[in-house]
């Protein structure tokens, strides 16, 4: 009988993780009873809060359970506990680098400003880096519930950052608002800064919002993608184009996009080579980090620890990551599976 290999040993990048929703369940308790603020029971009782927001109600009863958590981080000290706290689960579960998305305007009004918030975040960031060994970089991310002119603002401030840790520019919350198009100046201007472009698309609405991500921003990743699944002549061009989806199983489900864990088209976006990062999104409403991702392809997707370990080699060739983290961990996956 092959043995089964240990995952949370398995070298791989962590390209789709969201700022709140990487924090601890018993700090939000901790943080809540730190500022008298009172929580749901869905984010009290112990266990992922029931969420399906494939609705307008759901989706706002998601972005409100958010919204709290989010209001529980006031101080710098709170964000370097944040982010210190995540890249330890990082490390715990094999990842070697790390590009955690956040949209500092979300946290400007506790932290000083728009400026000292992103500074904030920064040095948090820097601090993890030396603590914890794990290599580290920031995502900032537009809303596109806010308007464009706010995208372009961040894309500016992201591009004067980049010399500090701020690697990429996305685009996140209800793609099924608001156009792509309205946004493509803003990742105009990210793009000739250096930054890559990860804009949110094909999670609660289908294959078009890929093809807008591919055709009015020019993104070299998708955050999720998994609706691409639908569309195969948009299967092929994400595979010519070497265009990384950057799929949550786990968030997927929780979230209805899909049914069970075996509905999520993995098979599919694999079949037709296009390239994965499996990600944990929200680990505080889902449950679940990054190991357990990879845990959902192996069990519900019959997928072979070469496969695995080709899903975690596709997560670090579409990472940010330089040359020689690139390489250790490359090599780091060979040896998991010479083992």
């Amino acid at each position: 009988m092959e043995r089964v290999r240990d995952l949370s040993l398995l070298p791989k990048a962590h390209l789709h993780l969201h700022f709140t929703g990487s924090m601890r369940p018993g700090t939000l308790l901790e943080l809540a009873d730190k500022y008298g603020v009172h929580l749901p029971d869905a984010l009290t009782g112990g266990e992922p809060p029931k969420l399906r927001a494939t609705d307008e109600r759901g989706w706002f009863r998601f972005q409100r359970l958010y919204d709290i958590a989010r209001s529980c981080l006031r101080e710098p000290e709170d964000i370097r506990r944040l982010v210190r706290e995540t890249a330890e689960e990082d490390v715990r579960d094999g990842s070697g680098w790390l590009e955690i998305q956040v949209d500092p305007t979300s946290y400007a009004p506790m932290l000083g400003g728009l400026i000292p918030a992103l500074e904030t975040i920064l040095d948090s960031v820097d601090e993890a880096v030396r603590a914890t060994g794990l290599g580290m970089r920031v995502v900032v991310a537009a809303n596109r519930m806010k308007h464009p002119l706010d995208a372009r603002t961040l894309a500016r401030l992201a591009v004067r950052y980049s010399d500090r840790g701020v690697v990429g520019f996305g685009l996140s919350n209800d793609e099924r608002r608001g156009m792509a198009r309205d946004f493509d100046r803003a990742f105009t201007i990210a793009r000739d800064g250096g930054l890559l472009a990860a804009p949110h698309g094909g999670e609660l609405a289908g294959p078009s919002s890929v093809r807008d991500c591919l055709d009015d921003l020019d993104a070299s990743r998708i955050g999720h993608g998994v609706r691409a699944a639908e569309d195969p002549s948009l299967l092929r061009r994400l595979a010519e184009r070497g265009v990384t989806c950057e799929v949550c199983p786990a968030s997927n489900v929780a979230l209805g996009v899909y049914e069970k864990p075996q509905d999520v088209p993995l098979r599919t976006l694999w079949d037709a080579g296009v390239p994965m990062a499996l990600g944990a999104d929200d680990p505080l409403l889902f449950g679940s980090r990054l190991a357990a991702q990879y845990e959902i392809a192996r069990r519900h997707h019959g997928f072979t620890d070469e496969e695995l370990a080709e899903l975690a080699r596709q997560s670090v060739r579409a990472s940010a990551a330089p040359g020689h983290v690139r390489d250790a961990l490359l090599g780091g996956i060979d040896e998991w599976l010479k083992d």
